[in-house]
């Protein structure tokens, strides 16, 4: 049974710059794939803190992007009995959304981002997400290179969406981490 995250977190990395494209150029795009990869990779580790958790989402899936591209308008618009669409889409059912909420929020805040990352020590990932600078103090060409992927009232609405679970664990008193 896979114990590893990499699915969720490539699939809800993609998924970020497809709806928050970085602005053209290689580099641009590396930086910002790079900072999405970082924060999906949190919020994964923290989403899904043990092996068991961690096997029971390939077990059962981790729902899809439909409701995050119906709230971004970020869907392909194909009809899903097209062949070349469902090639391009397969990678869309491994999102997973509470993932991409925590993670808009800790591009939009690298205080909360910071906090993120101190918690992932009560997870059987601690150092799954290396160095947080990225996220805790980006570099101006950090966010020069992700203008959309960073800006808080951009990511609101995803952000928006499971903050509050996020918010709940983060706070030391109601933490539900071992």
């Amino acid at each position: 049974m896979p114990t590893d995250l990499t699915p969720v977190i490539a699939a809800s990395t993609r998924w970020l710059l497809t709806a928050y494209p970085p602005p053209p150029g290689a580099f641009a795009r590396a930086t910002a794939e790079a900072q999405a990869r970082q924060a999906t990779t949190v919020a994964a580790a923290l989403c899904h803190p043990t092996a068991l958790d961690v096997e029971l989402l390939h077990i059962l899936g981790p729902g899809g992007s439909h409701h995050l591209d119906h709230l971004t308008g970020t869907g392909t618009g194909t009809g899903t009995d097209d062949p070349a669409h469902a090639e391009q889409s397969d990678w869309r059912t491994w999102v997973d959304e509470t993932v991409v909420s925590w993670a808009a929020c800790l591009l939009a805040d690298p205080a909360l981002a910071a906090r993120a990352h101190q918690a992932l020590a009560a997870t059987e990932h601690p150092r799954i997400a290396g160095d947080p600078r990225r996220l805790t103090l980006p570099a101006q060409r950090d966010t020069d290179a992700a203008p959309l992927l960073r800006h808080p009232d951009l990511l609101e609405p995803v952000a928006a969406l499971h903050r509050h679970r996020l918010l709940a664990l983060l706070t030391p008193e109601t933490s539900p981490l071992p």
